[in-house]
Formats: structure tokens, sequence, C-alpha cells
């Protein structure tokens, strides 16, 4: 298993990706100083005698409630239980263990006040393999991913459940057998570790990550589709795309004269084409595509930021002994990198399942009806272009920006909240969809290329289709198109679509 040593406040998007696809986090030992000292410097604004929220005090509405130091630790114990109230689908392991891992890098910057032994039980469940059970909804995006971070701390302290190969286990159980000892905690330990936006960010930068891998696999099977129309490249000039001076339109239109380059197809019809102009769906992918690419490093920008922020609440300085509170919990930020990641993801399914519908068009493609060499006795393409339409409408319903939707909690004290975690845990299934849209394209692309029989494409789109070729056969005559869909799918979602074309293909970092 690789492994990832966290900086805790610079962890490039890279590595935040590498542990998204299972690297393991292993924590700087050069933060074990300030961690101990925010610990210390918490006993110090204890022993001061004053109410300082979130440690000797109640929480939210209940601030103003002072607590004797002999009820300090059921505090915080009582803070995590009551606050564990998430209801739904468990999220998904690996963002799960993203958030972990986000907020062990939080947490080890000094600013928590948690102890060393807080943290090192926080790497150690990493590093062990034991993920927490945490519902998938339930928070509002405002004072922190409450109810799902509730529930990891939980298991922090012996409640709830946790996965471990492959089984789930009560907390105290799985910590057992791991040779692990369940936390008695602090004070303010609980509530550092139920404050905050892993949440929401982990499950922003697993779509984002998705949505990466889905953006590189439609330049691909958008080339293809250029092809196996007969379309030309002219559109791809550098000259068009600088004039307009978009960094991302600039890099996708030179990643598809790149794709396409040596194509004996467009070749053939370069000369005395009676064409004039493509449809938009091939003409504009560098205006399109690179737009998308263009959000989507910014909502990366933004989401490498906060992964290496601190958003619990109060924070501790050390160096003069207080606790301040703030509203860095406050996921504003990341809502809005959520919404342009949905957009994105909106917008790679539509251009792409217009091509589709493009190809499966005669009087568009000039290709037989459906893409079948026999239409009439046999549908072809027919229907997994309305399953592509029917995966894009769902992504428009569900694009709807969260972060202009409110509501007030917490008897009005959180009177307006971000639904980053409504906005960031709609990515997934919004990057499943335009996965399977991707999917029934790469396949429409390499029938529409199969009846240009005796003319190559580029070395690159030619390894493309080899690949696809390798699991799924040409359609000759109607079968049974779900196995083709989920093996194109498959190839697009793991980048093997991607890596089979051999060409650097622009990302978000």
């Amino acid at each position: 298993m690789t492994e990832i040593l966290l900086i805790p406040g610079a962890v490039p998007l890279a590595e935040w990706r590498a542990i998204w696809r299972g690297a393991v986090p292993k924590l700087d030992p050069a933060a074990n100083p300030r961690i101990a000292e925010s610990a210390a410097a918490v006993a110090r604004i204890l022993a001061h005698g004053e109410p300082v929220y979130g440690i000797n005090t109640g929480f939210g509405k209940l601030a103003s409630v002072k607590i004797e130091a002999e009820d300090l630790a059921t505090l915080q114990r009582n803070i995590v239980l009551s606050h564990a109230a998430g209801v739904g689908a468990p999220s998904p392991a690996p963002v799960v263990r993203l958030m972990m891992a986000l907020k062990l890098a939080s947490l080890a910057q000094g600013a928590s006040g948690v102890r060393p032994a807080t943290v090192a039980l926080l790497e150690a469940m990493l590093a062990g393999g034991l993920t927490p059970v945490v519902p998938s909804q339930g928070s509002v995006g405002a004072s922190g991913d409450l109810a799902p971070l509730s529930h990891m701390a939980a298991t922090m302290i012996g409640v709830g459940q946790i996965e471990t190969g492959g089984r789930v286990l009560p907390a105290e159980q799985a910590l057992a057998e791991a040779g692990l000892t369940p936390l008695t905690l602090g004070p303010k330990e609980g509530l550092a570790l139920l404050n905050g936006t892993q949440f929401s960010t982990a499950n922003a930068l697993a779509g984002l990550f998705e949505t990466e891998t889905l953006f590189q696999a439609a330049l691909v099977t958008g080339a293809l589709s250029t092809e196996a129309a007969k379309g030309t490249d002219a559109p791809f000039d550098p000259r068009i795309h600088r004039l307009r001076r978009h960094p991302g339109q600039i890099a996708v239109g030179e990643t598809l004269r790149t794709l396409m380059a040596g194509s004996a197809i467009r070749a053939s019809h370069r000369d005395n084409d009676p064409r004039v102009q493509d449809p938009y769906c091939l003409r504009c992918q560098p205006q399109v595509m690179g737009a998308v690419l263009d959000l989507l490093r910014q909502a990366g920008t933004t989401l490498e930021t906060e992964a290496n922020g601190v958003s619990d609440n109060p924070l501790i300085f050390p160096e003069t002994d207080e606790a301040l509170s703030g509203g860095n919990f406050h996921a504003e930020p990341v809502a809005f990198a959520a919404d342009m990641i949905a957009l994105a993801i909106c917008e790679i399914g539509s251009i792409a399942e217009r091509r589709i519908a493009m190809l499966v068009d005669p009087a568009l493609s000039n290709l037989p009806a459906f893409l079948t060499p026999r239409p009439g006795l046999n549908s072809g393409f027919m229907i997994p272009q309305v399953t592509a339409a029917a995966l894009v409408s769902e992504n428009k319903q569900r694009a709807t920006p969260a972060s202009v939707d409110s509501i007030p909690t917490s008897a009005n004290q959180e009177d307006h909240v971000s639904m980053a975690a409504h906005g960031a845990r709609r990515l997934l299934e919004m990057a499943a969809n335009a996965g399977a849209v991707i999917g029934i394209e790469l396949l429409a692309a390499a029938q529409g290329c199969d009846f240009h029989a005796g003319l190559a494409s580029s070395a690159a789109l030619e390894r493309v289709r080899a690949r696809l070729r390798r699991d799924v056969p040409t359609l000759d005559h109607d079968r049974h198109f779900h196995p083709d869909i989920e093996a194109a799918t498959a190839l697009v979602r793991a980048g093997a679509v991607a890596e089979a074309a051999g060409i650097a293909l622009p990302g978000v970092a």
C-alpha cells in the first residue's frame, strides 16, 4: 500500500487524490510539538477559570451555560453522542477515509487543542483500515459537518460501527481487535473532532477527482466522434484559441488536434468536402470543454485551500493562550466549488450526448441509421442514445446550485448555512451518470469509425479503439447491449481510455 507523508497545511491535490485512491496518510512527525503545545494551551486556558466556548460551556444556543470542571469529560462525550444523529445510507468508505485524513491534517496544525493521543488514534485507524460507518445525510454545511463527523468521533470513543476487512463491527470490538483503545475525550476534543468542513470537502474532492477522469476520457471520445462523423480538425487550430485567450480552451484545442494528428480518416475528406461547418457538438469542443477545464481548476484551487486549512471552532492560539470563536466551519467556499463541479459534470455529459445523437442520425453523420449495418431488422444504438439522454437530464436536475439554499438551525443561532454537504454528496452519483454517457459515446464513436474500414484514425485513437475491442466487439447485429455499456463505462471510469490514448491530457493538477 502506498504511503503519503502528510505535511499539515501543505498537502497538494495530487496527494489528496492518492489518498482517495487508497494511499495511507502518515503524519509528518514535525507536527507533534504543535499538537502538544495546543493541548497544553487548553489546560492553561482552563486554569484561568473564565468561561470559554467549547471548553467549559455548552454548545450552540447553550453557549451561555457554564460547565463545572468535574463535568468536562462528560460534556465532550455528550456532544459526540448527541450530535451523531445522521441518517441515510452509509457514506462510501473512500470518502470516509478521505474525511479522516482531512481531519488528521487539520488537527495536526496545532490550532484545535486536542492531545497527541487523539491525533495518534485517528492516524492509527487510517493505517489499520478501520473505517467508521458514517450516515451520508444530516449536515447543512455550517457549524461544521456536525452529524457526519460525530459518527466518526463516536467510533473513537468506542461507540457506533466500524468497517474493517470486509466486516462491520461494533466500534469497541474493531478497535480492540486492532490493538487500539477507545479515547476518553479531554476538554475541547469532542468539539474539535466533530466541528469542521471535512465531510463536505471529502465529498467535493472525490467528485473533483472522478470528474477529472471523465473529462479526460471525454476529450478522447470527442475526438473519436469527430473522426466517426468525418468532421474537420480546423476548429482546433491554435490561432483561433489564442485570440480568445482562455487557458482551458487553448489546452483542449491543442489536445484534440494532437489526438487526431496523422489520421487517414481526416486526410480522406480534407479536400472537396461539401460541408462547410460541423455541428457545435464537434466544432465547439474547445470552447465547451475548455470552459469545463477552467472551472474544474478553479474548484480545485478552492478545495486544495480548504483541505489545508483549519475549520473547527473555537481555535486555539498557544502563543497568547487564547481561544477565539469565529466561523471557519461555514462551508460556503466548498459549496460554491461543489456547485461548479456539478455544472462541469453536466456539460461534459451534455455535449457528449449531443455527439451520440449526431452519430445515430444519418442525416447528420452520413453513417447508417443508428450505427447498425442493417437498420430496421436491427435497432443498433437507438436506445443507448435514449439512455444517455435520460442520464443527462437527471444530471441537469441535480445540478441546481445547493449554495443558494439556506435554512436556520439551532434555534436560529445558526441562521445561515451553506448546504455544502448536499452540494458535494451528489457529485459521485452525477459523475457515475456522466461516466455512462461517455461509455456510450465510446461505443458509438468506435462503431462509427468501423464503417470507415480501410481508413485508420490517428495512432492515439487507434490505440483507444483497440483497447475497447479487447472487451467489446463491433456491433454487427443486435445483442444484449447492457454488458457492452458496462464494459465501456468501466474503461472510462478506470482511466483506461485516457491511458490507452498514450498522450498527455490536461487535468486539474
